[in-house]
């Protein structure tokens, strides 16, 4: 796979070229220190990824994203970001506008302390693109399933909204939360795979979109009815018992499965406190967090929602969960608000 490196650093754009030499299955094709000469090179190079530099001169990275959603076949996006407050805003908004993932540019003491990083954080997100590009859908859905019948559930409608949600998970969610309506009568507790600062951002910037309030949650707040609650990223969240309402436990436990936040480590909890009255959805992203967690929900008497291959950026957090037979039900992203509301109304596939 042919990888274009665009960073304004001499230096980092060495040691990233270094590092994807590395990787077996990847190869450097050109290294750019701005935005213009990088759209340049992206016309005369035809590369099928680029590593893109969030800060630049001349033409930033989201300049260079919003060049790229012009052409015909673009190439694919992996933001390099720092951690400033303004690096998180500006990530937040490449990955809506169509960015594949990103990874934070390193912060050791010494060269070869920054680049095992940079190869640890980096090389899953380049097999994650090689992944999804290999099982990419065509745009036009050649085959349309059934409509989803819908018939009264006997078990009791769902008191929590769950979500799980990785690679390609700020612009699903910019695309799911709009849709649901302003009466929708249950929390949304949502675990996205980011580092500190940016679940904030990216709560930010999805709050003027919809119609329900979303913020980031915070230790000792209550999950309450109508609200959309991102966990903070860096951080282990889980809900615990309550009056009047159930309450945000939110502390600095070991990653599960490499993830902090951790959608198993959230559905855990909330299979003990909601027991069977959960909806939990799984949206796309790399890996197999939330597995475990939809085991219990389902062990409990909660329904689970799935993301169909087609609309995933990565079919992998969906797909394990539809696998192992926890679907109640698989749907594409722009029946997904939908489909929930249908469950929290009582109602399940027949």
């Amino acid at each position: 796979m042919r990888v274009l490196v665009i960073d304004d650093s001499t230096l980092f754009r060495k040691v990233v070229r270094d590092v994807i030499h590395g990787i077996d299955g990847f190869e450097v094709v050109g290294v750019a220190g701005n935005g213009r000469i990088a759209i340049e090179k992206v016309r005369d190079l035809r590369p099928d990824l680029i590593t893109l530099d969030v800060e630049m001169p001349e033409l930033d990275g989201l300049g260079v994203l919003r060049e790229l959603r012009s052409m015909t076949d673009p190439p694919g996006v992996i933001m390099v970001s720092g951690t400033t407050s303004s690096n998180a805003v500006k990530t937040t908004e490449a990955l809506e506008l169509g960015a594949f993932d990103f990874i934070l540019k390193p912060s050791g003491n010494s060269l070869s302390e920054n680049t095992a990083a940079l190869r640890q954080n980096l090389e899953p997100k380049l097999a994650g693109y090689a992944s999804a590009r290999r099982q990419r859908k065509p745009a036009v859905e050649l085959v349309t399933q059934p409509p989803i019948r819908f018939c009264p559930a006997d078990r009791r409608p769902p008191q929590v909204c769950l979500i799980g949600v990785s690679t390609g998970g700020p612009a699903a969610l910019a695309k799911l939360l709009p849709e649901i309506s302003s009466d929708f009568p249950l929390p949304i507790v949502i675990v996205q795979h980011m580092p500190e600062l940016f679940t904030r951002k990216l709560a930010d910037s999805l709050d003027p979109l919809c119609s329900l309030k979303v913020c980031e949650l915070q230790d000792g707040m209550l999950v309450r009815p109508g609200k959309i609650y991102i966990a903070p990223g860096g951080k282990q969240t889980r809900i615990e018992s309550g009056m009047p309402f159930p309450v945000f436990k939110v502390n600095d436990d070991p990653p599960e499965k490499h993830c902090k936040p951790s959608v198993d480590y959230l559905f855990r909890s909330a299979s003990k406190v909601y027991r069977g009255r959960a909806l939990g959805v799984i949206l796309t992203g790399m890996g197999d967090d939330g597995l475990e967690g939809c085991r219990l929900l389902v062990d409990a008497g909660a329904s689970i929602v799935a993301q169909d291959e087609a609309s995933s950026v990565v079919y992998g957090m969906p797909k394990c969960v539809v696998n192992a037979g926890l679907a109640s039900s698989v749907v594409p992203l722009r029946k997904m608000a939908d489909t929930i509301e249908s469950f929290v109304g009582g109602k399940v596939p027949c």
